[in-house]
């Protein structure tokens, strides 16, 4: 089994593409990225230099990934996010003398999503940040801070309002935005219980 790639994708030097993954028309990735199997990267997805994609991940259309960005096994990026790796950007040196490179420098700040996670359509992704394992961040959402593991967060800037299971189900909410000092929860679609202390999730009966 070997990858597929759509004969408009446009894919340079020292890219490594794993068994199975799917790269869809007008896609663009750059030199050194390397992409895990089983994937799929959807239609005019830009994927920057160097970026490591892990398996089984979903990348839905017109999705922007730019350099700094980790993407564990298991994630599901959706149409027209956006991620971002420097805090403070500027086009030209201080004197506008000299446009500055394009390539990661000291300002580059890493992203990591990790595995399980989900991002809506049309987020923006701040630089720096974490979205942690089986997170789940709502459509059109501004992720200013990071985002604890197995948390459900929305709005712009994007706030954690409950917990979300492995298979995707709500299982908590958080009363007035605040997540409870101790509770354990089970969730009704799936049967896999959680307890969670003051915002951080653990697992009680893994999968």
């Amino acid at each position: 089994m070997s990858a597929r790639i759509h004969p408009t994708a446009l894919v340079e030097e020292d890219v490594q593409i794993g068994d199975g993954t799917s790269v869809w028309d007008n896609v663009h990735i750059r030199h050194g990225a390397r992409i895990g199997e089983q994937c799929i990267v959807g239609e005019k997805t830009y994927i920057a230099y160097d970026v490591r994609i892990g398996d089984r991940v979903k990348l839905n259309a017109m999705v922007y990934i730019c350099a700094g960005v980790h993407v564990e096994t298991g994630v599901m990026i959706s149409a027209g996010t956006t991620f971002t790796n420097d805090r403070f950007p500027r086009a030209t040196t201080p004197d506008l003398r000299e446009l500055r490179p394009s390539e990661p420098d000291d300002h580059t700040l890493d992203t990591h999503v990790r595995e399980g996670a989900t991002i809506g359509a049309q987020c923006i992704i701040g630089p720096g940040l974490e979205i942690g394992r089986f997170a789940m961040v709502g459509m059109g959402s501004l992720v200013t801070r990071s985002i604890p593991a197995f948390h459900l967060a929305i709005g712009a800037p994007a706030r954690s309002v409950g917990c979300v299971c492995r298979c995707g189900e709500p299982f908590l909410k958080f009363p007035a935005g605040a997540p409870p000092a101790r509770h354990a929860a089970t969730c009704a679609s799936c049967g896999l219980r959680y307890e969670v202390r003051e915002g951080a999730v653990t697992e009680v009966s893994p999968a």
